[in-house]
């Protein structure tokens, strides 16, 4: 960084710290109400990702489309997330916080409303893109209003509480789904966000809190670029997996190596980069994304797969597949506050590196199945897994926030997602890609890369304890 860009990026923290003198988190009752708002905006944003899958078959029946293009119900809303986080986070960085989650949570949920009332495929997905910016409004700027919603030493407690709500909601997800599904439209899985989206805003014009804005104009340019980078990025991993042309797969993937270089180049000079280039030089908040989006590819990568080899390896029916894939979220939700209670006191790469050994366990328990195994035998691994996943995710996230500075908690914040949002992407198409090569053997494939994927998270988490990554999160 040059010697002009440290002295505005020192003028920047001057103006932050004199535009508001921030407490240290909010008093009780309004920090619960605070809270309260964000778990019910997170549990939004997560359910519609799992009640749109599920939902699928019956959307494609009704509006008449073959399953590959109703597909696109499902990508839309994620392609839609994953390039505007980035963007909005820096946007909350310069307008507030508070006013990017009001204007997501509002997107969301006239989007929902839009979703339910549509009646062609064209028109359900437009309406899916705007609710994927909604939902991207919500949580791209989650993790920064955490900062200012909790004290300090309660954050791994609010962020445990952040996991254990979405993890439940994962869980809910499919069960919600078929129950309203049983009972009436698939419109209707959209149209119940309404009054639940309402009922977040209310709260949320109320209590949360106002954060420091900067006064560095918006990089229009820049946003741009980080949408064409992480779309073609996207869809070239996705048309990979997919059996696209091979040509067309190296021309998407060139251009987001070729737009994500100028948008480096660009981002170098800036003293608050839309891309977070300045805090992924600090050696805690890089090992951090680093083991983020291995451990959710890692994840990824046995969600994907195992419904599959329960059906298809095992011979198990729906219902039974339903419930072995539950006690991992469940133990992801039972996990999470105890381990953001630990966060506040011990290193995040201790705790995630304990968390991810015995999700790494549990994975090989599982590419290590014989053809025929008893239940327990595969409840148990799925456990493991879930624990150690819940042991790692809060104090990670927490690690993140705290390791940038608090002026750019926008920036931090919104990394914290997209490198979520990586990892589970590129699982999804990497067991894509399994199943390709390997046929019937794809699901243990993959759960073999997984359980490779969670040794490297590990190895990744326990560097973190060395005297570089100590000094960056003392920075």
């Amino acid at each position: 960084m040059t010697g002009a860009a440290d002295r505005a990026l020192g003028h920047q923290r001057r103006e932050f710290r004199g535009t508001m003198e921030m407490a240290d988190g909010l008093e009780q009752p309004q920090r619960f109400w605070g809270a309260l708002t964000i778990w019910l905006g997170l549990t939004l944003a997560v359910l519609d990702g799992a009640i749109a899958n599920v939902a699928l078959p019956a959307i494609a029946r009704d509006v008449h489309a073959a399953p590959a293009a109703a597909v696109w119900v499902v990508n839309a809303y994620q392609l839609a997330v994953t390039i505007s986080l980035l963007p909005l986070s820096a946007l909350g960085e310069r307008h507030g916080y508070r006013r990017v989650y009001w204007a997501g949570l509002s997107v969301f949920i006239v989007a929902s409303a839009a979703c339910a009332l549509s009646r062609t495929l064209p028109a359900l997905t437009l309406a899916r893109v705007l609710q994927g910016f909604g939902a991207a409004g919500i949580m791209s700027v989650n993790g920064a209003l955490v900062r200012f919603i909790y004290p300090r030493r309660l954050m791994g407690q609010g962020l445990g509480l952040n996991s254990m709500v979405a993890s439940v909601s994962a869980a809910l997800g499919p069960t919600v789904a078929a129950g309203i599904l049983s009972i009436a439209h698939w419109q209707w899985l959209f149209a119940i966000n309404v009054p639940l989206g309402v009922l977040a805003l209310i709260i949320a014009l109320r209590t949360l809190p106002a954060t420091p804005r900067s006064a560095q104009k918006f990089d229009v340019a820049s946003a741009a670029l980080n949408a064409l980078t992480f779309g073609l990025l996207i869809v070239g991993i996705d048309g990979a997996a997919h059996g696209q042309g091979r040509l067309v797969i190296a021309g998407e993937l060139l251009g987001a190596v070729v737009c994500g270089a100028v948008l480096i180049a660009r981002q170098l000079s800036e003293t608050a980069p839309l891309l977070p280039v300045d805090l992924l030089r600090i050696p805690l908040f890089g090992l951090s994304v680093a083991t983020s989006i291995t451990t959710f590819a890692a994840q990824s990568l046995a969600f994907v797969s195992l419904p599959f080899l329960f059906e298809n390896g095992f011979h198990l029916s729906d219902a039974h597949t339903g419930l072995l894939m539950t006690p991992w979220p469940v133990a992801v939700a039972v996990i999470a506050p105890f381990a953001g209670r630990l966060a506040d006191r011990y290193p995040a790469g201790l705790l995630g590196g304990i968390g991810l050994a015995g999700m790494t366990v549990g994975l090989a328990l599982l590419t290590l199945l014989p053809s025929h195994p008893a239940l327990p035998a595969i409840i148990a691994p799925m456990a493991l897994c879930g624990l150690g996943f819940g042991f790692f995710n809060s104090p990670n996230n927490r690690a993140m926030l705290t390791a940038a500075p608090r002026e750019r908690s926008g920036g931090a914040s919104g990394m914290l997602a997209t490198a979520r949002l990586l990892g589970q992407t590129t699982g999804a198409a990497l067991v894509a890609l399994c199943f390709a090569f390997a046929h019937a053997r794809g699901p243990k494939l993959a759960l073999a890369l997984a359980t490779g994927a969670a040794v490297a998270a590990t190895i990744a988490s326990l560097s973190r304890l060395g005297g570089a990554a100590r000094a960056g999160a003392e920075s």
